[in-house]
């Protein structure tokens, strides 16, 4: 009598994870690529919303990824975050997986050039585009007690000058600096620190930048794969670090960009 080698399928890489995802905006935004791509994993998510404008555009992603926790956070607004994670402790009493991936600065600062930029724009953009994930962070690792994943989302310009993205590259490079630093004090509770740093994508958040359209041409023409990314090229790079396929990765700026960074 032969055997029946057949393997049974291998469940969800991520299933019966938890995981938060800040900054959804729309069907375009990068934190819905991620939300989406943990979703396909099996993991199950929460899911914020900025303010009840935006909520008839993300409540119904959030249904159909089947969201267990849906609320408001507009990490601006004293009180949100805390109450945000005290409802993740009381419904799933862990979390393992954390993706920040908001950002924001004043119009005229942002546009003005780094020369222009008020000291109240500057600290404002620094409040919620980096702080605000040290913030997360703090109250993020005491649910990890299994160890866990966290996400923030950088680009490029932090690292070299990219015209237009002015006070964002300070900004972004002081992101990414705070992520290898809490990668080091959180390391030896088992929680990996990654900044992820997309190529140009079609966000709400890239329309504020000055030419962004040939931001994104010129990336697509440089970058050696020759394509564009898209928002769930993003949430599986962020998927597979939060596996422990990636278990000793931590604290290093992923790229996901098609090789843009490689080049000169």
């Amino acid at each position: 009598m032969s055997l029946d080698k057949t393997l049974p399928p291998a469940p969800p890489l991520l299933q019966g994870k938890k995981a938060l995802v800040v900054g959804i905006a729309n069907e375009h935004s990068i934190a819905y690529g991620c939300a989406k791509a943990f979703h396909e994993l099996g993991a199950d998510l929460a899911i914020t919303y900025i303010n009840d404008k935006s909520k008839p555009f993300v409540a119904p992603l959030a249904q159909d990824l089947q969201t267990t926790i849906f609320m408001p956070l507009d990490v601006s607004q004293p009180g949100q975050l805390e109450a945000l994670f005290a409802e993740i402790e009381k419904k799933w009493g862990r979390l393992d997986i954390l993706v920040h991936s908001i950002a924001f600065a004043p119009k005229a600062d942002l546009q003005g050039g780094l020369l222009n930029c008020s000291a109240e724009g500057f600290a404002q953009a620094m409040d919620i585009s980096c702080h605000s994930f040290i913030r997360m962070a703090k109250l993020a690792a005491p649910l990890m007690s299994e160890g866990g994943s966290m996400f923030a989302m950088s680009y490029h310009g932090a690292n070299e000058v990219a015209p237009n993205y002015n006070v964002m590259g300070p900004v972004k490079a002081a992101l990414e600096a705070s992520c290898r630093y809490l990668a080091y004090e959180l390391g030896r509770q088992g929680i990996r620190v990654h900044p992820i740093s997309p190529g140009p994508l079609k966000t709400r958040a890239a329309s504020g930048l000055k030419d962004f359209d040939l931001l994104l041409n010129e990336a697509v023409q440089r970058a050696p794969l020759g394509e564009q990314v898209d928002i769930m090229d993003v949430g599986f790079t962020c998927a597979f670090l939060a596996t422990p396929y990636a278990r000793r990765l931590t604290g290093s700026t992923v790229y996901v960009d098609g090789g843009v960074n490689i080049m000169a």
